[in-house]
């Protein structure tokens, strides 16, 4: 359904079948060759085309610009939702569509330090609405292979004002990118070792608040990456709403 539908055209449509995606993202610093909204910008051209190719199954919310970005705030030029607020302020959105009667919401992410966040706040609603199909995924989970197969360095996921993001960026804001200013940013931190999660923010973890190989970014790239990951993530979200609700008694 169009993005911008009355509340009349909204009471029309099926709760059952219409699947209710909400996009979320961030505003934080992407280094300092991509702009602060890098990943507001990315989710929401990637939902905007899913919901082209999924008309007559979805519904699109707003995306929600506002992300869990504690992580980044050492480094500046970042806003964000302290992470159990964050949980809340998801939780708050998604009940606001169950309680209009919507059995089918998912929650489309663009920015890492939301993962943690959104599955909680699935785990939490789960318990009062049984019944309904919840769902959450980054864009990058979901159109991995896609990603990877377009990577030249050797990071073949979504990292932070990388390869990935700076090429998507070339494509679909070029005007935004500091060319002068991309580089080789690969001496960053893993977050995992040996199994183990380490938590450090992105202060302790980069040297110059971005990781992986900008440099190897590219508007071919990017526009590829782009249209291989509308397509999977059209072709997962299409195949999911159809999911018979007879699954969640």
């Amino acid at each position: 359904m169009k993005s911008r539908p009355t509340a009349v055209e909204l009471k029309n449509i099926s709760r059952e079948e219409t699947l209710a995606v909400l996009p979320i993202a961030a505003v934080e610093q992407h280094g300092p060759h991509l702009p602060t909204g890098t990943d507001a910008i990315i989710c929401t051209a990637v939902a905007e085309q899913v919901e082209e190719q999924l008309k007559e199954k979805i519904v699109l919310l707003p995306t929600l610009w506002l992300g869990a970005s504690q992580h980044h705030l050492r480094w500046g030029a970042t806003l964000t939702s302290r992470v159990e607020n964050y949980e809340t302020l998801l939780c708050e959105i998604c009940e606001s569509l169950l309680k209009d009667g919507f059995r089918r919401v998912m929650i489309l992410n663009g920015h890492g330090g939301n993962i943690g966040p959104m599955q909680i706040s699935l785990r939490r609603l789960q318990v009062d609405y049984p019944n309904c199909q919840l769902m959450a995924a980054s864009y990058w989970s979901i159109a991995e292979e896609e990603i990877a197969s377009v990577m030249e360095g050797d990071c073949k996921t979504v990292g932070h004002a990388c390869e990935a993001e700076t090429s998507l960026i070339m494509h679909l804001r070029p005007e935004l990118i500091r060319s002068a200013k991309v580089e080789n940013f690969d001496d960053y931190a893993p977050d995992l070792i040996d199994g183990v999660y380490i938590c450090r923010d992105m202060f302790q973890r980069t040297s110059a608040g971005a990781t992986g190989r900008p440099d190897l970014a590219s508007k071919e790239k990017g526009a590829r990456m782009f249209s291989q990951i509308v397509k999977r993530v059209s072709d997962v979200i299409g195949h999911l709403s159809e999911e018979p609700l007879s699954h969640y008694p």
